[in-house]
């Protein structure tokens, strides 16, 4: 006897465990019980004892499986008329008027509409939570819609065309259409002393660049000479109460001579200095008090520039040797007796021991 397969609780042969329509070989998946105590397939199921009616198909194959043996038998699409029922004046579907229930129905702004009806009232885009937005007019538009219709209109805004949002268009496009606009900061005027250094218009909050307390436009703060746009590194206050790159701030006020950009250095075989020395002592500005500035040149010292000796503070171009303005620093200073510093070599000629041996040169007489 061949092998019997149990289903439910009677038992088939394994050659008999078909489909009792179309006689497809069945498993445990795929089989169902008909009513009259007989097997079927899924397919033949539905056809023999599935629901029918209209969007049914008539009794033909529908939406219960997916096992469509023919194209012919697949469900056909309705387009369902929803103005058919309508519903009281101010109750139904703003778009249709008609009745809308409760599975169909979509909300916008405590307003009911059907789901078919629930498009942009221009291109009649399909529209969702994201996309929609309600117009003065109680009908809903789709963001590029609204902003031609009722955004801003003019220069700047392709005359209504919808540059409030960015569908379809990079950064880079909206950025190549978008003119460029060049405030004027000297339209309202601020009290003396109170507003822009630069410009002398008004400073508000949304624009203000702050150096050393005073405000200053965030278009005015650039360099006063290469007119660079600044930021807290790049920016150096100058003692004409102007702002500088670094670059041209060195340029201006640092020193200057052989040696700092200005011409190629020169290199001394005997260890003595070549590099002259201008004189690079500021000469606009107000002077600080007696005793209060730099030794040398009088003018006020600034943190970014000073330099200390003795608990004196000096401007860096001043900050070099009183004889033969090199350069100093805190390995070859030597302060004088007189007030002024000097180099190790300047300062043992003007203050070191005099006579043979002491001299600039070995056995030379010096005399003091």
């Amino acid at each position: 006897m061949a092998q019997i397969k149990r289903y439910t609780v009677k038992s088939w042969h394994r050659g008999c465990f078909k489909c009792g329509e179309c006689s497809k070989r069945l498993d445990s998946v795929n089989c169902c019980e008909g009513p009259d105590k007989d097997i079927y397939c899924k397919v033949c199921y539905a056809k023999r004892y599935g629901p029918r009616g209209i969007g049914r198909g008539g009794g033909s194959i529908i939406g219960l499986t997916s096992d469509v043996l023919d194209e012919s038998e697949a469900p056909r699409t309705t387009v369902i008329d929803t103005a058919v029922i309508k519903a009281p004046a101010g109750q139904g579907c703003p778009r249709c008027g008609g009745v809308v229930y409760a599975a169909e129905q979509v909300l916008a702004k405590g307003r009911e509409w059907h789901r078919k009806c629930f498009k942009c009232h221009d291109c009649t885009k399909t529209l969702d939570s994201i996309l929609a937005c309600d117009g003065p007019d109680r009908d809903v538009y789709c963001k590029t819609c609204y902003g031609k219709k009722f955004g801003p209109h003019g220069y700047g805004f392709a005359c209504g065309s919808g540059f409030l949002q960015t569908d379809g268009l990079s950064e880079e496009e909206i950025s190549s259409f978008r003119p460029f606009y060049n405030p004027d900061t000297t339209s309202i005027k601020a009290p003396a002393g109170q507003g822009c250094p630069r410009c002398g218009g008004a400073v508000f909050a949304a624009e203000q660049q702050l150096a050393k307390g005073t405000m200053w436009h965030k278009k005015c703060f650039n360099c006063a000479d290469c007119h660079r746009p600044l930021d807290s590194v790049l920016a150096c206050d100058g003692p004409d109460r102007e702002v500088y790159c670094k670059a041209c701030y060195g340029k201006k006020f640092g020193p200057k001579g052989f040696g700092y950009g200005h011409a190629p250095t020169l290199v001394s075989t005997n260890g003595e200095s070549t590099i002259t020395y201008p004189d690079t002592k500021p000469t606009t500005g107000l002077k600080a008090p007696l005793g209060k500035g730099c030794p040398r040149c009088g003018y006020p010292v600034y943190a970014a520039e000073q330099m200390i000796s003795k608990t004196r503070i000096w401007h860096r171009r001043c900050f070099s040797c009183g004889d033969c303005r090199r350069s100093l620093d805190s390995t070859n200073l030597n302060d004088g007796p007189d007030g002024d510093i000097y180099c190790r070599s300047c300062y043992g000629r003007k203050f070191g021991p005099h006579g043979v041996g002491f001299g600039i040169g070995a056995g030379t007489l010096t005399m003091a």
